[in-house]
This record gives C-alpha cells, sequence and structure tokens, in this order.
C-alpha cells in the first residue's frame, strides 16, 4: 500500500559510478526523483530501492523528503514544504488531482508509485535510449559553480536552471509514528532545492553561482512548468 494525500487538501538498479569536481551531462544520465517520507509506513521498500541507485553513473537520484504526513506522529527530520510544491506541480502537469508516497518521477516525466522496481528499471532503461538534447557542463571550486550549456536541439522551449546539494547517505532512528522502533539507511536527500535561472532556450547558458555546501552538487535544466528534464550533473 502506498499513502496519499489530496492535493486540495493538503541489486536490480545497481551499476557504475560517481562525478568528481567537474560534470558533463553529454551523456544525459536519467534523473530519478523520490518522493519519501520517514513517516510513512510504506516508504521504506522504496528507500530501499533507491539506494541502489546511488552506485550508477548513468542516473543522478534525488530522495525528496516531504512533510505532509508529519502530523502523524514524527517529524520527517528532512522534510521540506518546498519538495511537496515541487511533486504537487508534477501532479498539476500530469492532471493527477493527489500526491503519494512513495511516488519516483523518472527525468521529469514518468511516475511511478509505490516500490516497483521493475517498472523503475524500465523507465530508466527507455530514457537511457533517447537522444541528447543539450550538452551542459559544470565545474565546482573555491565555492563557486560555473555552469554552461549548448542551445538544445529540436523544439527549443522556456528552461528553468535548478541547484540543489545531496546529503549521500544518514541512518535515522525513528522512534514514533509509523516507522517508530525502526533503523533506516537514507540515500541522496536533497537540500536547499532552488530555482537559480530561468532561459530562453536560445542563446547560450552561463551562469556562475555561489555553493552554500561541500555536498554533493546537482544541476538540473528542466523545462518550465515541471516539464522534463533536458539535462542534469550531479558533482561529488
Amino acid at each position: 500500500m502506498y499513502r496519499a494525500v489530496n492535493i486540495l487538501t493538503a541489486g536490480l538498479l545497481a551499476a557504475g559510478s560517481s562525478f568528481s569536481t567537474a560534470a558533463l551531462a553529454e551523456q544525459r544520465p536519467v534523473v530519478v526523483e523520490l518522493f519519501t517520507s520517514q513517516g510513512c509506513s510504506s516508504c521504506p521498500p522504496a528507500d530501499a530501492i533507491f539506494s541502489e541507485l546511488g552506485e550508477r553513473d548513468d542516473v543522478i537520484a534525488i530522495a525528496l523528503h516531504v512533510d505532509y504526513w508529519d502530523y502523524i506522529g514524527w517529524k520527517d527530520e528532512f522534510g521540506d514544504p518546498a519538495h511537496a510544491n515541487r511533486q504537487r506541480a508534477y501532479a498539476a502537469k500530469a492532471g493527477r488531482r493527489s500526491i503519494y508516497t512513495p511516488e519516483t518521477i523518472v527525468n521529469g516525466q514518468t511516475d511511478i508509485v509505490g516500490a516497483k522496481p521493475m517498472v523503475l528499471s524500465k523507465a530508466i532503461a527507455s530514457y537511457k535510449e533517447a537522444g541528447v538534447r543539450m550538452r551542459l557542463d559544470v565545474e565546482r571550486a573555491q565555492g563557486q559553480v560555473q555552469i554552461s550549456g549548448t542551445v538544445p536541439s529540436g523544439t527549443v522551449s522556456a528552461m528553468e536552471v535548478h541547484m540543489l546539494h545531496v546529503i549521500p547517505s544518514h541512518v535515522s532512528k525513528i522512534t514514533r509514528g509509523e516507522n517508530r522502533s525502526k533503523t533506516i539507511e537514507y540515500t541522496n536527500i536533497a537540500q536547499d532545492m532552488k530555482t537559480v535561472a530561468t532561459w530562453d532556450g536560445k542563446s547560450p547558458l552561463n551562469l556562475s553561482l555561489e555553493a552554500s555546501s561541500d555536498q554533493p552538487l546537482v544541476i538540473l535544466v528542466q523545462e518550465a512548468g515541471a516539464g522534463p528534464i533536458v539535462a542534469a550533473a550531479r558533482i561529488d
């Protein structure tokens, strides 16, 4: 079973390695976003599947902990209302009236509800076969992040550039709520996700930003309005 909330009210996957201080998304790694909660009893199986993705160099895994289950007994230490807002934006884009945990969004387009490793594996494989829409270069040095990209091929549309940090791993002991008495390891936990720029998709992309943390950094270039993710890069 998975948990749902109405928007109006509220080793199968393992392979590969990681990025270093410079990242190139020319091969278009597949972005897998997991919307999860420490307060949801249905989430641990999905969290475990998601953890296996961290070893792949063709996937960028991002766990976005939501806060809308905090009221049932355990406040998620990583919960952020911005993550729930992002999930709602995806749902609105797709015409869905409810949001769920656990829910996985692949490349900003395909949603998978619950813990379904085979479905997730097939979705990742299908996006790996898609053509590369843009070249994205990201470098980090001395607290500065340099982002550059070429004009996407095909249809040009308005883009948003998102930046976030991720905590690679954290073990939590949960003492209340639906997962009480459980000790769970969470991986690739999203922190400080924000939209750092908009882009018309016509001129070359060139940005210079400050990095607020030494944690691994992820850059997403996404069609505006919770659209498809065009390119992504991660720097560890």
